[in-house]
């Protein structure tokens, strides 16, 4: 519970009280506005699933912005939410993803340019909106947006709790749909794991630290191997693993796309094709993992 208390002190209780102290000052302001970096509030189980604390605390922090800003409208003190629509280069997102992750997200300019974009509008006009990034952004009539990725060349990576995130990463797939259906032979899965051994160390070990549970559904029944990324040198076998740190259940046709560079882990997972059960901190580094073997080339 201290995990749970932690969150819910910082983000809902924090936004809470950071706002009632400030309100006395803000209705003295010529354009007073209160923003949350919150999400949208988006009712769906995906989004609650495996980080339920997580998601209460930031919906927290969504809720303030709904009530506060009917609340505050008489004294014109805007109150709205902003949301980054892509994974953000951040210390968290390094210590989270053991330093792995970077090259599918973009900087944090991008939100401070946002947010001042937001803060510069009539606190009159606009208020309790959710509001996007990138959006806010094509609005004040941005378009280059390569400027703001870590690697403009890479795959962004979305953020949780973005409203049809699942469309986009599906969109464009239908043509190789029936490529995704075709049964992925077990020595593609030894060939993934073959070379996969070649790359897996102890340097990778200490920036990982998790093992990997792999469950590939197939016509044929269901297969299991492991990525241990914890212990040793690390190790890399088929079969199942005593005690994992975290459970992936998804496709075999879908588990080399994943090692090739085609899928990725987190879009894999927003779109439903990849079930993560355990340890999601621990889980965000597989994305990490996944970039350093394709940087290695399988």
């Amino acid at each position: 519970m201290k995990r749970y208390d932690l969150m819910h002190n910082i983000n809902t209780r924090g936004t809470f009280l950071m706002s009632q102290k400030c309100i006395p000052y803000l209705k003295q302001a010529k354009n007073p506005h209160i923003l949350n970096i919150s999400p949208p509030l988006l009712m769906e189980k995906k989004w609650f699933a495996n980080h339920v604390a997580y998601t209460m605390a930031k919906y927290g922090m969504s809720m303030c912005v709904l009530g506060m800003h009917e609340e505050l409208r008489p004294d014109r003190i805007a109150v709205n939410a902003l949301w980054p629509r892509t994974a953000i280069w951040t210390a968290a997102m390094d210590m989270l993803s053991g330093g792995m992750g970077e090259k599918g997200c973009r900087k944090p300019s991008i939100m401070a340019d946002a947010a001042y974009a937001l803060l510069s509008r009539n606190s009159r006009e606009f208020t309790g909106n959710f509001v996007i990034d990138e959006d806010i952004l094509r609005e004040e009539g941005v378009r280059d947006f390569d400027k703001y990725a870590i690697d403009p060349s890479a795959q962004l990576t979305p953020d949780f709790f973005v409203p049809g995130a699942e469309d986009v990463i599906s969109s464009g797939a239908s043509s190789k749909r029936e490529e995704s259906r075709k049964m992925m032979k077990e020595s593609d899965v030894r060939t993934v794991l073959e070379n996969a051994r070649k790359i897996v160390n102890a340097e990778m070990v200490s920036k990982v630290g998790a093992v990997f549970q792999f469950a590939l559904k197939s016509g044929s029944g269901v297969s299991e191997v492991f990525f241990d990324l914890k212990n040793g040198d690390g190790r890399v076998e088929e079969g199942r693993v005593e005690s994992a740190d975290v459970y992936f259940e998804l496709d075999a046709s879908n588990f080399g796309k994943l090692f090739n560079g085609e899928l990725s882990a987190t879009k894999a997972f927003m779109s439903g094709q990849l079930k993560i059960t355990g340890d999601m901190n621990k889980a965000l580094k597989l994305e990490g993992m996944l970039n350093k073997m394709n940087k290695s080339k399988l």
